[in-house]
């Protein structure tokens, strides 16, 4: 048989060429697509990575340079203020010193365009001078919030309050002020400086941020100042409840962020910077759409391109493969061959590792997996145990009742102890004439006793008839050993020597039991 199929084998190989070139050119074509893809795929996708970071840099190099101008344009107001403050303390209030102070005032209004106006307010909320021709208007601004602010509080520093409407222009205006004192260290009244928040949206405007951009400055409390583009319903509005404020610009002095606003949907990048010197800070918000709109222009052109190139070639390579395809056809009967001697072999191997009387494993399959659940266990520090099996006074049984009937004993033994077997992993072997082994991977001593036990009665319940047995029908003795078998210091057939000698230690009890290796110690 061996000879035959050696010879099928031999013609298949001589009359079967391969044709690697089907799978190379499939494969050659199919890389190539997807190289191309692929390619083409990562270069859009790190120039949008690109884009997105530059995107940010720019933006947060904007909000740089706008906590900066409004930093220098609040600095050049509050020095004012800090002139006029010392001259209203060194010369009083009386009219001389008022005229010269309104001069002083609207000199300064030329010279800094950002200036709205320069007031100068008594303890009481009237209007002492300004920075304006004409009359002092009798308006009361005690009712600001400035105001109050400078009258309750000792500190001398600037302060710069909510946006409110000037009452003389009635423009939105961001108010400066700060607080004078009497010699003796009582409140006086207020020098305030405002600036018109057009000054600032005008310079915002100048920035290109998209239709969907904009940009904020506002108090380090959450309210709008100014917004660009603008909008008379955001002036002072609290940004308290925004994301932007609640999780990043009330804990940090500047940053980046990347988020999806509630009101519209879109996604937007800001950048926010608290300035350096007043409790101000700017955001600058451009959607991302918008920022990726050229990026995403070049995608669609390359990435067409790359899908028609990628069809041309997916064509050529069909076409190519279809051909081969058509002198593959005519082999598949010899392919049909090839896989039927395979299953064959696979066949005979396992037939190989069997036993061909009981079924069971054979010595050698037996003998392999030994050393590989062995070496598991060693790996594993798990318990391995073997049951030793012999049929009690075989050899009388082949003298009394013949060989034919022996074997017939042997095939209905094995029955039982295949049976035996509760695990994927447990393995049940002819050892050698009558004895039968049974080898159960991770499982302590006590297990095995109870599968040895439970294969000794199911074997006696075969009933068996036996004339020189102990009791009258075939039984069994059975060896069983377990242990957690250790490298370097043991090795496979300990464990068949310790269940073997259990084995015939059960013989020397008397036979029809099982004996175990702690019962010889």
């Amino acid at each position: 048989m061996n000879t035959t199929i050696a010879i099928a084998a031999r013609q298949v190989r001589f009359n079967v060429k391969p044709l690697p070139i089907t799978f190379l050119a499939t494969l050659f074509v199919a890389l190539v697509c997807v190289s191309l893809l692929t390619v083409e795929a990562w270069r859009s996708w790190n120039a949008r990575i690109v884009e997105l970071q530059e995107a940010e840099i720019a933006t947060r190099n904007l909000t740089r340079a706008l906590s900066e101008q409004a930093d220098d344009t609040i600095k050049q107001a509050d020095t004012v203020l800090v002139g006029v403050v010392e001259r209203l303390e060194l010369d009083g209030s009386n009219s001389a010193a008022l005229e010269r102070l309104h001069k002083l005032l609207i000199q300064h209004i030329a010279e800094l365009p950002q200036l709205n106006d320069l007031s100068i307010y008594d303890e009481t909320g009237l209007w002492l001078v300004n920075a304006r021709s004409g009359p002092i208007p009798v308006v009361n601004n005690s009712d600001r919030q400035y105001f109050h602010h400078h009258r309750d509080d000792l500190e001398r520093g600037p302060y710069i309050g909510p946006p409110i409407r000037s009452r003389s222009t009635g423009a939105w205006i961001v108010t400066v002020s700060r607080r004078y004192n009497h010699a003796d260290g009582s409140f006086a009244g207020v020098a305030l400086a405002t600036i018109n928040i057009g000054y600032f949206k005008n310079f915002y405007d100048s920035f290109d941020i998209g239709h969907a951009g904009s940009i904020f400055l506002s108090l380090n409390d959450g309210t709008m100042l100014v917004r660009s583009p603008m909008q008379d319903n955001a002036i002072g509005k609290n940004l308290a409840n925004y994301p932007i404020y609640r999780d990043y610009a009330s804990k940090n002095a500047g940053g980046t962020a990347v988020m999806r606003a509630g009101q519209d949907g879109v996604e937007r990048l800001i950048a926010f910077r608290h300035l350096d010197r007043y409790p101000l800070f700017v955001t600058v918000a451009r959607s991302k759409d918008e920022v990726l709109a050229d990026w995403r222009a070049d995608t669609y052109l390359h990435v067409l391109g790359a899908m028609l190139l990628t069809l041309a070639l997916g064509l050529l390579g069909w076409r190519l493969i279809h051909q081969i395809q058509l002198r593959l056809a005519a082999e598949a009967g010899l392919l049909q061959v090839q896989e039927s001697l395979r299953t064959l072999n696979q066949h005979l191997e396992q037939l190989a590792l069997q036993d061909s009387l009981t079924g069971l494993a054979n010595r050698r399959h037996f003998d392999s997996t030994l050393r590989e659940e062995f070496s598991r266990a060693v790996r594993n520090a798990t318990s391995l145990a073997l049951v030793m099996i012999d049929v009690d006074y075989f050899k009388q049984y082949n003298d009394i009742y013949g060989h034919l009937a022996g074997d017939e004993c042997l095939r209905q033994i094995s029955e039982v102890v295949k049976a035996s077997k509760n695990r994927p992993g447990d393995l049940a072997a002819r050892y050698g004439g009558e004895e039968l082994a049974v080898l159960l991977p991770d499982t302590n001593l006590a297990g095995a006793i109870a599968v040895a036990e439970k294969i000794r009665l199911a074997i006696y319940d075969l009933q068996i008839d036996h004339a020189f047995g102990p009791v009258g029908m075939v039984t069994i003795s059975a060896g069983v050993a377990a242990f957690v078998p250790l490298r370097d210091d043991n090795i496979p057939f300990e464990l068949i020597q310790a269940a073997d000698k259990s084995m015939y230690a059960a013989k020397a009890a008397g036979r029809n039991c099982v004996r175990s290796s702690d019962d010889l110690r």
